[in-house]
Parts: C-alpha cells; structure tokens; sequence
C-alpha cells in the first residue's frame, strides 16, 4: 500500500513538473493564456503585474474547498499535494523561451499539457483550478474530462481576448483544441486493440493455434448463416495491434478464404488483459 502511495506520488510531482514547464517555457513567453489557473495568472501578470504564483496558490485555495464539497477525499488530498506544488514549481522552473516560434511553442505546449493532467486525472488528482470542475462535471454529469476542460478553459480564453492581441486568443482556442484532442487519445486511444470475427471450416486448428502460439483467448458463437440457414461456428478474438499480423499469417495458413471481420477497440479490460489468466 505504502509503495503504492509512493508511486502515484511521483506521478503527480511528474505532472505538475510538466505544467509547470508548459506554461513558464512554451505558452506564457507568447502570452497564450490557454484557460486554466495558470492561464489566468498569466492574464493578471500582464494586467496588473501580479506575480504568477501568488494568483496560482489564491485561486488553487478557493478550489480546494470546491473539492472538498463536491468531491471525494481521496481527490481532495490528492489534489492538495498538485495544488502546493504547483505554485512552487511556477516560482522555481525558469521564465525562458524555449520556442522562439509562437505556433509552434503553443503545439508542444499544449501536447505536455494535455499529458500532464491525464496523468493527474489517471491518479485521481489534479494540480487545481479548472482541472477540478470536469472532475465535477464527470461526477455528476457523466461528462468527458477532456470536453469539461475544453469548456471551463473557454471562459479564461474569452479573457485573453481583452487583454491580449486577436493572434494571442487563437493561439489560446487552437492550445485547448490541441490539449483536450491530446487528453482524448489518452484516454481512449492508447489502449486499442484488434477485436476479429473470423468464420472458416477449420474453425478449431486455428483456435488452437491462436492460443498456443499468440496465447490469447479465443470464443466460439454458435452462428446461423442468413442464405443458407446452416448453423456454423464463429471464432472471436480480441487482441494487441502488434499480434494482429501473426493472427493474420495463422488464419491464411489454415484457410486462405476464411471470411473475417475486424473491429478497433478503444479499451480492453478483464482476462489476459488488465489481469493474467488462461484462454477463454
């Protein structure tokens, strides 16, 4: 428990490290208030001259209590420890340009940014400010963390246009376009498998062979065909993008006029896959 606790510690000093960069390296020397607390500090420093980390720990205070009331305590005190390390890491990462091309910092940052607050939300944290309302919205909205986000930084972006040039403000739309697509894929992209419905006379060497040689399980559906009304069997497998060519090869050597379908799924979890186990 204790290691665990460790591990998911280090993630979050990771991801508000990674914030911390984006906006002190990429966004804030090109004036790209990309929504956020952050964003909003950067807006207030060029306004009024408030310093950047003072706004990020008085505006995190306020949505700490805001979690604490609408969310878990789990959340809470894991957002606490991304919430007083965030100011800290705007105060200590270095205030430089490391893109000199505005487009081109505002891509890269918002790609390290969409990282790092998955990596947050994946840990059941965030590093406060507008991180928090999609939590809300996900809670009680069933709402995508990636769309919340898109909605509560859109706010903080309006701001940017008063303050800022009409270039800045789209520098801004296109950084929360980018970071929400970003935190999309990694929610649901990173994990996509190959799910294959495969129909062939020799239905049961090539089962054998695919949890033999791929050691992956495989199902087998009673079918009935529409034309001709004979009942057959159907094998289903799902698996890895990187064994999908070594099923293919198994399939053609058996039966090179097998009739298959092949889905990509976003997410798999269960047997063989969040866990280990034998065939299905």
């Amino acid at each position: 428990m204790f290691k665990k606790w460790i591990l998911k510690l280090i993630y979050i000093v990771l991801a508000v490290g990674l914030v911390a960069i984006c906006v002190n390296m990429f966004l804030a020397p090109h004036n790209i208030a990309a929504g956020g607390i952050t964003g909003l500090a950067v807006i207030l420093e060029s306004l009024l001259n408030f310093n950047r980390s003072l706004v990020v720990l008085i505006s995190t205070a306020v949505i700490l209590v805001v979690t604490l009331i609408f969310l878990d305590k789990e959340t809470f005190f894991n957002t606490v420890i991304g919430a007083l390390l965030l100011p800290l890491f705007i105060g200590i990462v270095p205030n430089i340009t490391l893109v000199y091309d505005p487009m081109l910092s505002m891509a890269a940052g918002s790609v390290i940014f969409g990282i790092a607050v998955s990596i947050l939300y994946a840990n059941k944290a965030s590093s406060g400010g507008t991180a928090i309302p999609p939590l809300i919205f996900k809670k009680y909205w069933n709402l995508n963390t990636s769309v919340g986000l898109f909605i509560t930084d859109g706010v903080i972006v309006l701001l940017s246009l008063i303050i800022f040039s009409v270039d800045a403000f789209f520098y801004a739309v296109f950084s929360i376009l980018i970071t929400s697509a970003t935190m999309a894929y990694i929610e649901s992209g990173v994990n996509k498998k190959k799910k294959v419905y495969i129909i062939s006379d020799k239905n049961m060497q090539i089962a054998q062979e695919i949890m033999h040689d791929i050691q992956k399980g495989v199902t087998i559906l009673p079918i009935i065909g529409g034309h001709s009304g004979k009942e057959r069997k159907m094998l289903m497998v799902t698996l890895d993008l990187k064994k999908y060519r070594q099923l293919l090869t198994i399939v053609n050597r058996h039966d090179k006029e097998a009739f298959m379908i092949t889905d990509t799924v976003s997410d798999v979890h269960g047997q063989g896959f969040t866990y280990e186990s034998g065939t299905v």
